[in-house]
């Protein structure tokens, strides 16, 4: 490649493995030659010289059937693919469903298969966080990793919405509407992101009765067990803030079901702002808009960052970061 290129081992070297300084009339040149030649990289070798496997682990504590159907994981994992493929590195889907997963999945961990790993769906008792900690690999949370998780959430890397925050505009919205008695459906009580949401509820109303909080699943049939319990104890209730908006459609089919009117008698709004969902529930969901595919492009982005050999702004060795992306609402005819 290099004579047919009419230049040096080490110039085609550092264009194969997108090293820059290169002018680019000699990239095309190289990158001429490299097509023409029908060359293609040996990886194995290529490992042994950069230690890197150029795949990144995938690890989800869910149900494999949940990722599958629903929306918030599918725009996720689209995100993160997106960032893996534009660094040329692939992904490796790893399911956590039963305890006997853990050391399966943490031997695959150790073994060297992957260059380090993404987690999310985590729960506030979850190993993988001292698990990766004791392997000293590379690992950003999608999602504020839980304190007591034999893991220092103080020193995680983790990208995350504003949770608190966006309920909290949720909550103040249904407040200015005249609402006066607004429950909530909270996610999994175990997560994180789902304890944040309440919180931020909880700072709009302070010593609200525990009747108007029923706990769900992030899931559309536990959004409508949950709205059946909350009209069971509080049939005067007149708005719901839904802690994600596969509950909040679950919920509207159970207020339709028990006659009541949306937004007129109940005023809803969710968490998410999914499109298939938000625009079309009966009526269209008012939500909280976090963009979740950009969240996952960007954990993808910082675990590039800590397993690359190129030094983070101003120089010195990686640091450990959080990033807290906004959050918004989307105004649609539910509340």
């Amino acid at each position: 490649m290099a004579r047919r290129a009419g230049v040096s081992k080490s110039t085609v070297s550092r264009v194969i493995n997108g090293e820059p300084k290169v002018r680019a009339a000699v990239a095309e040149r190289i990158r001429e030659a490299v097509a023409e030649l029908g060359y293609v990289p040996n990886q194995a070798a290529r490992r042994l010289v950069t230690r890197r496997n150029n795949a990144v682990a995938v690890v989800v504590t869910e149900p494999q059937n949940r990722l599958f159907v629903d929306p918030y994981f599918n725009c996720h994992l689209r995100g993160i693919r997106q960032e893996l493929v534009q660094q040329g590195a692939q992904p490796v889907l790893l399911f956590i469903e039963e305890p006997d997963d853990y050391p399966r999945v943490g031997n695959f961990l150790a073994g060297g298969h992957v260059d380090g790993a993404l987690l999310f769906s985590l729960r506030a008792d979850d190993p993988l966080p001292g698990m990766v900690d004791q392997m000293e690999m590379p690992a950003v949370f999608g999602g504020r990793p839980a304190l007591g998780a034999g893991h220092r959430s103080d020193v995680s890397t983790y990208v995350t919405a504003d949770n608190r925050g966006g309920a909290r505009e949720a909550v103040r919205h249904l407040v200015s509407l005249g609402r006066g008695h607004i429950a909530t459906i909270t996610g999994p009580l175990s997560q994180v992101s789902a304890m944040d949401r309440l919180d931020g509820y909880r700072d709009v109303l302070p010593g609200t009765s525990p009747q108007l909080t029923a706990e769900g699943d992030f899931t559309l049939q536990g959004g409508a067990g949950a709205m059946a319990v909350l009209l069971d104890r509080c049939p005067d209730l007149d708005a719901v803030f839904v802690a994600s908006d596969l509950m909040a459609s679950g919920a509207l089919r159970v207020l339709r079901k028990r006659g009541r009117r949306v937004p007129e008698d109940v005023a809803v709004v969710g968490f998410d702002d999914l499109a298939t969902i938000a625009e079309s529930t009966e009526p269209p969901l008012t939500t909280v808009h976090q963009d979740i595919e950009g969240m996952g492009r960007l954990m993808a982005r910082l675990l590039f960052d800590r397993t690359s050999d190129r030094p983070p702004p101003g120089g010195g060795t990686h640091t450990l970061s959080s990033v807290v992306t906004p959050t918004r609402l989307v105004m649609r005819r539910s509340a």
